[in-house]
């Protein structure tokens, strides 16, 4: 089962990757990479589809995310996307609401079907977490969403609560809100790049990192960074295990 689950998972995973790509790719101009204009017609472009056909996009991207995330796919990419695609608002909206509903699916798809499999290979590696997460499951699985994970790979984030047998509305609800944060400053970054695109006329490095859409969701990012540092030591350290 575990070889077949592997394959599977490799199969869908590298499928779905591969018609984003395509999709992605099969319209640009390799040799015009280089140029910062052409850039400029693909962001004015975008901005014309998307405004054009908002809910159907809105419903598309919605779609896919939620295909991604259960395939075990990464959630970085998704967040910048959305930004550049929706927004700060709308982008953040719309990838908190469907990376958790995936992460949801995650998460009843590993417990159901491959439940043994999943402890035969993450047990031994978060056992000293799962009491933790026994004590308040909502409480301080919202707190591991907002500080990343624990720097664990967010696919594997999603299954570890199949461990504990976590309550399906107490995960989608701590995914929710603790995905909030770090959600809104990526869509943040990427909408600040759909606005540089759109201002610049010619690019920068520099001015890139100097834009105020682009510099300031850094910084917040960077405070979020060591606030997670702290919230880490606070309630993962072992005194709390």
């Amino acid at each position: 089962m575990s070889k077949n689950l592997k394959i599977f998972l490799g199969f869908s995973y590298l499928l779905i990757l591969f018609i984003f790509l395509y999709f992605i790719f099969s319209g640009i101009e390799i040799s015009r990479l280089d140029d910062f204009t052409y850039y400029k017609e693909i962001q004015r472009d975008l901005n014309s589809f998307i405004s054009n056909n908002i809910m159907i996009n809105l419903i598309y991207f919605f779609i896919f995310a939620i295909i991604w995330v259960a395939l075990l796919g990464f959630g970085s990419p998704i967040l910048i996307i959305s930004g550049i695609l929706f927004g700060q608002i709308l982008g953040t909206l719309i990838s908190v609401i469907s990376i958790s509903v995936g992460a949801l699916l995650l998460y009843i798809i590993g417990n159901f079907f491959f439940s043994d499999l999943v402890k035969s290979i993450l047990e031994k590696k978060f056992e000293k977490y799962i009491k933790l997460f026994q004590k308040n499951e909502f409480y301080y699985f919202f707190i591991y969403r907002f500080i990343g994970g624990l720097g664990v790979p967010f696919g594997l984030q999603n299954l570890i609560p199949v461990l504990f047998s976590m309550k399906k509305i107490n995960y989608f609800l701590s995914s929710f809100f603790g995905f909030i944060p770090g959600f809104f400053i990526l869509n943040t970054i990427g909408a600040g790049l759909n606005t540089y695109i759109e201002k610049a006329e010619n690019f920068s490095i520099i001015e890139l990192i100097l834009t105020p859409e682009i510099y300031l969701p850094i910084l917040m990012f960077m405070i979020l960074m060591i606030l997670s540092l702290v919230l880490k030591k606070k309630f993962f350290n072992g005194s709390n295990l």
